[in-house]
């Protein structure tokens, strides 16, 4: 696990990596390209001992990787967490960490990866599950483009009840789905804000726990400028809908604007 300065968590744990939703803006497959390893492993090679490969139902193409061990560049002799880019791979050796972590966190599962996504195998979410079980004083905060796999999970019984879990579901337009359930803690991020969002907390049966919203970092071509009355407007709906919301710090520039003479505090509310 590593410390972050993600405004809304303490740690980021990433016991799974890699994601096959391919979002333009992704700066999670942006890192791992940058810090992967020039020529993909094999089974067998240095680095690889304990690993074995798993292919995708949805994505025969692909391969998938679980690591038991780290593995260990030999040629600069260091860590790689991504030795085979942005493919989704299950590090069983991060399992333990929020054991090793002896004071309350919140902790971001998976800023690394869609824990959710539809190429995860269950077994790896009920690993990740029992992890977390194991260490009951955190809270756990997941996010998902796929929500549909929360349901799915609840409908099995396997989806974790109890304050210290929070199902998140990423939203970056309207159009984009998200999930609540009157019996787990559900949160909506709209980030990166790609549009206006009127009215859409507003009905009961989309009833969220806490809203979080940020902008797109880095500076891509085709990069969405998020406007003022974007925010606003969200933030009258969770003031409608009683839901306390959380803006980032890199909307701070959308929020004050350019206006020199504007300095208004950023809304930072937290659901506990």
């Amino acid at each position: 696990m590593n410390k972050t300065k993600i405004d809304w968590c303490t740690y980021t744990w990433n016991p799974i990596t890699g994601c096959f939703h391919d979002c333009p803006y992704c700066y999670a497959a942006q890192t791992a390209n940058r810090f992967g390893l020039e020529f993909v492993p094999k089974l067998g090679d240095p680095g690889m001992e304990g690993a074995s490969k798993r292919d995708s139902e949805e994505h025969g193409m692909d391969t998938m990787l679980e690591l038991e061990n780290p593995y260990i560049d030999t040629y600069l002799n260091t860590r790689n967490s991504y030795p085979m880019g942005f493919a989704p791979t299950l590090h069983r050796y991060r399992l333990p960490d929020p054991q090793r972590v002896k004071e309350p966190q919140i902790i971001f599962v998976g800023s690394m990866a869609d824990v959710f996504g539809r190429w995860v195998p269950v077994e790896w979410i009920r690993a990740v599950f029992e992890a977390c079980e194991a260490a009951p004083r955190h809270k756990y905060l997941f996010l998902t483009k796929n929500p549909e796999r929360y349901s799915e999970l609840e409908g099995c019984g396997l989806l974790p009840k109890g304050n210290n879990y929070w199902f998140g579901s990423t939203t970056t337009r309207m159009t984009d789905k998200f999930w609540t359930s009157d019996k787990h803690n559900t949160f909506v991020s709209i980030e990166p804000i790609q549009g206006a969002f009127a009215n859409f907390f507003m009905s009961s049966e989309k009833k969220t726990d806490w809203v979080i919203v940020g902008a797109e970092t880095g500076n891509r071509k085709e990069k969405v400028r998020p406007e003022r009355e974007w925010v606003e407007e969200i933030i009258k709906n969770c003031r409608t809908t009683k839901t306390p919301v959380f803006l980032k710090r890199n909307i701070e520039h959308v929020w004050n604007g350019h206006h020199p003479h504007r300095d208004e505090p950023l809304i930072q509310e937290l659901p506990w």
